[in-house]
Order: C-alpha cells, then sequence, then structure tokens
C-alpha cells in the first residue's frame, strides 16, 4: 500500500473511486465527466490523499484547511474518507487517517476534524480506534436546496 497527494492525471481512476462512494451511501451522483473536471480542478485549500494497492487507487482522503479553531489554530477538516470493498479490512483506511494526521502535524495544523453517521456502528469503532475523542457538545447542520435558496433569498 502506498499512500500519497492525488495527482490530477489520475482524475479517471479516482472517478470511480467516487461513484463507488455514492453508490455506497445511496445518493446521486453527477456524471463521471462533471466529476473528472471537479478533480482535476479542486477548490483552492481543498486536497486529496490517495492510497494505492496493488496497482490501482483503492481510497481516499478528501480534506479542506479550516481556521479558526480553537485557540485560533488552523486545522484539518476531513470530509471523505473512503476505501473500495475489495480493499477494506487491510489497512487502506487507517493509513489514510494516519497520513492526514502527520500531514496535519507537518503542516503546523492543531486538529483534525470530522463528522460520521451515528447509525454506523463499525465506522465508529474504527474512529473511536484512532484516539479522537467524540465531541457530544456539537451539533452538525446543513442548508441545502429549496432551504437554502429560500433563506438566501433567491427563491420567493
Amino acid at each position: 500500500m502506498t499512500i500519497r497527494p492525488f495527482d490530477p492525471a489520475e482524475a479517471e481512476q479516482l472517478a470511480r473511486l467516487f461513484e463507488a462512494m455514492q453508490t455506497h451511501y445511496g445518493v446521486p451522483c453527477p456524471p463521471r465527466a462533471a466529476i473528472v473536471a471537479d478533480l482535476r480542478q479542486l477548490p483552492p485549500g481543498n486536497r486529496i490523499l490517495v492510497a494505492e494497492a496493488e496497482g490501482v487507487l483503492a481510497g481516499f482522503a478528501a480534506f479542506t484547511e479550516v481556521w479558526p479553531g480553537p485557540g485560533l489554530r488552523k486545522g484539518l477538516f476531513l470530509k471523505e474518507l473512503y476505501v473500495d470493498a475489495a480493499h477494506r479490512g487491510r489497512g487502506l483506511g487507517s493509513g489514510l487517517v494516519t497520513a492526514l494526521a502527520a500531514l496535519a502535524l507537518s503542516e503546523g495544523h492543531s486538529r483534525v476534524d470530522w463528522t460520521a453517521d451515528r447509525s454506523n456502528p463499525a465506522l465508529l469503532a474504527f474512529y473511536d480506534a484512532t484516539g479522537a475523542r467524540r465531541e457530544s457538545g456539537k451539533l452538525y447542520y446543513r442548508l441545502t436546496g429549496e432551504a437554502l435558496a429560500r433563506f438566501a433569498g433567491w427563491e420567493s
């Protein structure tokens, strides 16, 4: 297994993993061409680590820098962590999180934050095993779709 920064030349391969992730979560997926275009031109501050196993991209961690955080320090926010079903249980997920933690420290970040589905006990056990602390005092919100448009005043 090799973990390294994503190379935009691998956009087609990584798009396949993004599609598999969307299928896994049962959510809609944009056309592959749109995924590839976005991967080739990531918005500033967004990065991806990939895990390569047996010559193929088998997992990824997509993350971004956030500021301010506790103590007005910068941190990383892990947006997506995914390992292809055929490669699970081989340490790729742990390897990606470990690499992200090392990257955070090497760049002077004070933390790595993420969210997790409360209804997935295996996922929660995986994250608990990292030594991360569950932030029970925080609540996660999402403003999207019609509510987003309505609140922004774009919809009457």
